[in-house]
């Protein structure tokens, strides 16, 4: 077959697919502008920098229970449940034959595709959100997989088993839980376009926690069951506008995820992916092994944000948290330096129930944190890349006269470390998911 190219773009989603067909092999490239978590949303700026703060502080949790769970040295009993959508980017996509719209959590950390569906009367009480429900039964294409299927067999869970030769599962978000029926889907991207891929997904509901404004989540990590991997694609790219902005930030697969394609304001610099050698886990982890403020390299030790022998710590890059977490040997040296460094009032009982940092100052008065100077904070990579965070990249304002740090501690015993989105602002990214790398440059994303 000759090769053939489409290209479609929507003005809704500003959503970009060209697919070629070549010695038999279907190479997907397209563009997507991801929702913003807090786009729709009614609460103010400083109100949604400090949900968002309560939410991360939260993820970090379920991210730290379920990897302990496999470890064996925790219980989510006690982990608390946040919407999972309360971070978290989403992309618009249509489900079904005709294409039903529905909203997706777009996460790096999870690799299971899935949707709250209405299957029985069961589902009918799933978790609320504000989209309907995707009915099965209005869909041509749908098809439950047969628990033959490499999905069912090779994907990771909770907990799974066989009912009718279907393949029930049940997948824990720390103490958020989702469970379902793995099925096969035609999922179209873009709600009027013609250009449609089929995927493995799960369809069924969750049972704990809540979705607000989403209906499900779309991975995008390096496991078995998500999109990444189900499409065999090579490499993703995104690049997030600053949160406060609430504006839409563009996702690249394929050949337009090209660091290099498009006007950055820095060098493009690159470091590994690591694999977790202890367990097959749903996060991207890179090799950070120092950090510095300003030119002053901090008394971080590399052993205690890699990864250790059993599986434990380690730094992953998440789409889904807004803050960063570091192991708490490295969280002291950062908030040391911080301290010594920022000449400003350090206000009292942060820990009050309205905030969720661990080091906030008190700005003069009338003065906005924007006039405020500080040192860049710079994550160093093992090969010598080094990501340089302007002073938006790590401090927020939660409200007019607080500037507060947003970067919290992970328990340094087993906890991991996290680089999210707030550090990844105005920063493109790109995950080489076949050859291993992540890179990164700083760009102004409404420019792409």
């Amino acid at each position: 077959m000759a090769p053939h190219s489409m290209h479609i773009v929507l003005p809704v989603l500003c959503l970009t697919v060209a697919v070629t067909a070549a010695h038999g092999l279907l190479l997907i490239d397209f563009r997507a502008d991801l929702n913003h978590p807090y786009a729709g949303s009614s609460l103010s700026t400083d109100d949604v920098i400090i949900h968002a703060a309560r939410a991360s502080k939260a993820r970090a949790a379920r991210i730290n229970a379920r990897l302990a769970r496999v470890l064996g040295n925790l219980s989510a009993a006690d982990v608390p449940v946040a919407p999972l959508s309360d971070q978290g980017h989403s992309l618009t996509l249509g489900i079904g034959t005709p294409p039903q719209p529905r909203t997706l959590i777009v996460d790096t950390g999870s690799d299971l595709i899935w949707t709250q569906c209405r299957l029985s009367r069961r589902t009918r009480t799933a978790s609320r959100q504000r989209e309907p429900l995707y009915e099965p039964r209005r869909s041509s294409s749908f098809a439950f997989l047969p628990c033959s299927d490499h999905l069912c067999q090779e994907g990771r869970f909770f907990d799974k088993n066989c009912t009718k030769n279907r393949c029930m599962y049940d997948e824990l978000y720390g103490s958020a839980e989702a469970d379902g029926v793995l099925a096969s889907e035609t999922f179209t991207f873009g709600v009027d376009s013609k250009l449609s891929l089929p995927l493995g997904f799960g369809c069924g509901a969750l049972s704990a926690g809540s979705l607000v404004d989403a209906s499900g989540l779309m991975g995008l990590s390096p496991g078995i069951m998500s999109l990444v991997s189900q499409l065999s694609v090579p490499r993703f790219s995104y690049c997030l506008t600053p949160f406060a902005e609430r504006k839409t930030s563009p996702l690249l697969f394929g050949a337009m995820a090209d660091l290099r394609k498009y006007k950055t304001s820095g060098t493009v610099q690159t470091t590994s992916i690591v694999r977790n050698p202890a367990m097959e886990t749903a996060y991207y982890y890179v090799p950070l092994v120092g950090l510095s403020l300003g030119t002053k390299r901090l008394d971080v030790p590399a052993t205690s944000l890699g990864i250790k022998p059993d599986g434990s710590g380690g730094t992953i890059v998440d789409s889904g948290s807004t803050m960063a977490y570091l192991a708490e040997k490295a969280f002291r040296a950062v908030k040391k330096a911080v301290l010594q460094t920022v000449r400003l009032p350090v206000v009292n009982g942060t820990d009050d129930e309205d905030y969720d940092y661990e080091l906030c100052f008190l700005l003069p008065s009338g003065v906005a944190m924007g006039a405020v100077k500080t040192p860049p904070l710079v994550l160093h990579f093992d090969g010598g890349a080094a990501m340089v965070l302007p002073r938006d990249n790590y401090f927020q304002e939660p409200r007019a006269g607080l500037m507060c740090l947003a970067v919290g501690s992970s328990p340094d015993d087993f906890g991991v470390s996290i680089i999210g989105n707030v550090q990844q602002q105005n920063m493109h990214v790109l995950f080489d998911v076949r050859n291993e790398k992540f890179s990164f440059a700083p760009t102004k994303c409404d420019d792409i």
